[in-house]
């Protein structure tokens, strides 16, 4: 149980740290999880019946970084190593989505 004290108040002072709000991150980020599944699903679907994918595309994208963009938008103080690592996130996140999609239809 100490050690989940000792959780909770360092990841709650990452807030006042960084000036982001880190239910408001934590809930972007697992809480998008679903629509960005949902909205892959949509792509997938759309693929095979040889519909648009544009939007549901781009949905997807922005379900995707919605976690990351808050930090970027809101953040303060943030290293640069943080965003070297979202940049590096989103470039294994793209790769291996254009995978599973060619993998698809």
């Amino acid at each position: 149980m100490e050690l989940w004290e000792s959780f909770k108040e360092w990841f709650m002072n990452l807030g006042e740290n960084y000036g982001v709000n880190p239910i408001i991150f934590g809930s972007l980020y697992v809480g998008t999880i679903p629509l960005f599944t949902i909205a892959i699903g949509w792509v997938i679907k759309n693929m095979r019946q040889k519909k648009p994918i544009f939007i549901p595309l781009m949905m997807s994208g922005i379900f995707f970084i919605s976690a990351y963009l808050y930090l970027i938008v809101v953040g303060k103080n943030i290293p640069y190593w943080v965003y070297a690592f979202i940049a590096l996130m989103i470039i294994v996140g793209l790769v291996g989505t254009i995978k599973k999609l060619r993998k698809a239809p």
